[in-house]
């Protein structure tokens, strides 16, 4: 009973961090890909503030043991989720170490590849780094972090800082990283696998690291085109020098997000590593400013609590725009302002939580609060702004930071009305749209734009004329993407001559959008429509072979000969799209056999999941369906991604609702793995 009394005692009234300070730590950390798990063994350094009987360190799941306190043995409570340290704790100086074994639910991720290969990586963002380091869910905990780590000495192991050094040990090299400024926990990071490098250097010398697999060596230049400008660019912006010693990215298979920033070692999606087509349509920019925009918002200072997380998304958000500007230009920069207002607007008629709330959604975190520092930074001017920031970055470097502690350093050099920019941008759910739109006029594409959309009501006829002058002139895709928009449900003889000149613009992204909208192409379009086929882009190119091939049956020989080399991203989105046409084209291919076997096999656990989910949206919407189909099916309900999982879960619901198979899951259920078989059992009884 005394340890439950004095587990509660110490912070009853304060956090951890007013009594305790962990200055440093070393993880010496060895990984099994077979068993899953991690080893390891911890050093911490910490510094005792106040005096307390009880210091707390997250860590899920674990087994603890040799946990001692300067050298001497300690008394220690492992709760399953904390090691908990009991004594009698005075001011000053420790040392703490320990060793610890984990086989981590979540946060470390084992992604077996072909040939027994695998990728190994982390993502801690949240409270999730404590599932697989001994660390602190608090992001107000900062700490020095060293890792090393022993593997297989055929792959690339990389980690936060600068490696000090690598030495082989047997069959393995141990990589030893140091870190030289403090960090909150949630941006550790730990990946493995087979990469190569390219290496450059900023304008202020920093090191850059560039990493992508060996099968990917020759899209280095499409995947990485603007990643050292985008680092020059918001060294010059922010005006403050990048706070870390080197910055890498490296693409992780089956990533949950689109990028992590963790500090000097970006994680990024393998979906946008692409060739020189697949740029057009899913480049890697966006995501590689915001991402490298987080080591200052975010990584350098810290939102204290999840109610100022705008000051991390926001800026990251706001900062990214700046960078895109640079190189696609204001037209674009304006163009992405306005879609990201009526998103907003949008959301609003059902979104009851404003910015400053933790429960606030992702877009407005991300979109309305980079739109809130667009209307702050053109209110109070540039040089304001910048020297409102450059102040901001550098008063509270390494340390935690709230919405309050940014307006301070906006007041020194404005006297712009902070208490009603507040209301109405960070405490109301309301977008101000008036505001929004005198900003967004200043660009004259946007004041085309809001001309097109107040045609929205207005009959064709009476719109033609301008439509026909806007398509014809050199105004920014975007405002001719909204003409076509609203041609969709307009009759074909009336907007034929629309279409036609829209096409002839050339332009990737307005034919894109007539890919999309003409879903049901006339006899007397067919010829233009084809020619979309030929556009330089595999999103395009995969609408318009599915809505050839479904409006024109007589000519879908034709269209699948032209396709049947095609591939696309790297998730094969148009070799499956292929396969399932060719398979339901009848007399097509005289072996359809081992056409049916490599669109299943794209379903298999051998891909990424974006691979295996095409391939099974596929295989079941053209009712390609046997076994193994569904046994991979089932497979996706087990997968870390959840919205794979989700997809794999909702998609049996719907095939249970028939009686046959029903039938089928239930005689491949004692072929299945325990965790596919619990999966799989849940639904059946639902």
């Amino acid at each position: 009973m005394k340890y439950i009394f004095l587990l509660i005692t110490s912070f009853a009234f304060a956090q951890q961090t007013q009594y305790v300070d962990f200055k440093s730590v070393s993880g010496q950390l060895t990984l099994n890909a077979k068993e899953k798990t991690i080893v390891g063994v911890i050093d911490y350094q910490f510094e005792v503030l106040k005096t307390l009987d009880t210091i707390k360190i997250d860590a899920k799941n674990m087994e603890f043991s040799k946990v001692q306190i300067d050298n001497k043995n300690a008394v220690f409570v492992n709760s399953g989720k904390q090691l908990q340290l009991i004594g009698n704790f005075q001011k000053g100086q420790n040392h703490l170490t320990f060793e610890y074994t984990a086989k981590p639910k979540q946060a470390l991720y084992f992604v077996d590849i072909e040939n027994k290969d695998v990728q190994i990586w982390t993502q801690g963002q949240g409270r999730y780094t404590s599932n697989w380091f001994p660390s602190f869910d608090d992001v107000n905990e900062k700490v020095v972090f060293n890792l090393g780590i022993t593997y297989d000495k055929d792959y690339q192991v990389i980690s936060n800082g600068i490696l000090k050094e690598k030495k082989q040990t047997g069959t393995s090299f141990h990589w030893q990283y140091e870190m030289e400024k403090p960090m909150s926990s949630y941006v550790l990071m730990l990946a493995i696998g087979k990469y190569d490098k390219k290496e450059s250097k900023s304008k202020s010398n920093i090191p850059l690291e560039y990493y992508l697999e060996g099968k990917d060596a020759s899209r280095f230049e499409p995947t990485y085109r603007y990643s050292k400008r985008i680092f020059d660019f918001l060294e010059k912006e922010i005006g403050v020098k990048y706070p870390w010693e080197i910055y890498r990215e490296i693409p992780v298979r089956d990533f949950l997000y689109a990028g992590m920033e963790n500090t000097t070692s970006t994680l990024f999606a393998t979906r946008y590593v692409v060739d020189s087509i697949g740029f057009i349509d899913r480049n890697y920019t966006n995501v590689d400013a915001h991402e490298l925009a987080h080591h200052w918002f975010g990584n350098l200072i810290t939102a204290e609590s999840s109610k100022h997380h705008w000051l991390q998304e926001g800026f990251a958000t706001y900062y990214a725009a700046l960078a895109e500007r640079d190189f696609f230009g204001n037209d674009y920069f304006y163009s992405k302002l306005y879609d990201t207002a009526q998103q907003i607007k949008f959301a609003s008629r059902t979104d009851t939580i404003p910015v400053l709330s933790p429960k606030a959604s992702s877009l407005t975190f991300y979109e309305k609060g980079a739109w809130a520092l667009f209307v702050l930074h053109e209110s109070i001017g540039d040089k304001a702004f910048k020297k409102a920031i450059k102040s901001y970055l550098k008063k509270y470097a390494y340390q935690t930071v709230n919405t309050e502690n940014f307006f301070d350093e906006i007041r020194k050099v404005s006297n712009f009305d902070l208490e009603k920019f507040q209301k109405t941008w960070l405490e109301s759910t309301v977008f101000d749209t008036p505001t929004a739109n005198a900003l967004l006029s200043k660009n004259k594409a946007i004041q085309i734009r809001l001309e097109v959309d107040k045609l929205k009501k207005t009959y064709l006829a009476e719109k033609k004329d301008f439509f026909i002058k806007t398509l014809s002139s050199d105004v920014y895709h975007s405002v001719k993407e909204a003409i076509i928009d609203q041609l969709e449900n307009e009759k074909y003889e009336g907007k034929k001559e629309l279409l036609l000149l829209a096409m002839k613009t050339n332009d990737l992204q307005v034919r894109q959008s007539i890919a999309e909208t003409l879903t049901k192409i006339p006899e007397d379009f067919r010829t233009e429509y084809e020619t979309l086929l030929d556009d330089k882009s595999y999103q395009t190119q995969e609408i318009a072979l599915y809505w050839l091939w479904r409006n024109f049956p007589e000519y879908r020989t034709a269209y699948l000969d032209k396709s049947k080399e095609w591939i696309g991203f790297n998730d094969y989105n148009l070799r499956t799209m292929w396969l399932s046409l060719a398979l339901s084209t009848p007399n097509y291919v005289e072996n359809p056999e081992q056409l049916v076997t490599e669109l299943i096999s794209f379903s298999s656990t051998k891909y990424e999941a974006t691979t295996r989910q095409n391939a099974l949206e596929k295989l079941i919407a053209f009712k390609i369906i046997n076994d193994q189909v569904l046994s991979n099916l089932v497979a996706s309900t087990t997968h870390h991604m959840w919205q794979f999982s989700k997809f794999g879960r909702d998609t049996i619901r719907m095939l249970l609702k028939n009686s046959e198979m029903r039938a089928s899951f239930e005689r491949i259920l004692p072929n299945l793995t325990p965790d596919e078989q619990f999966q799989l059992n849940r639904l059946l009884k639902e």
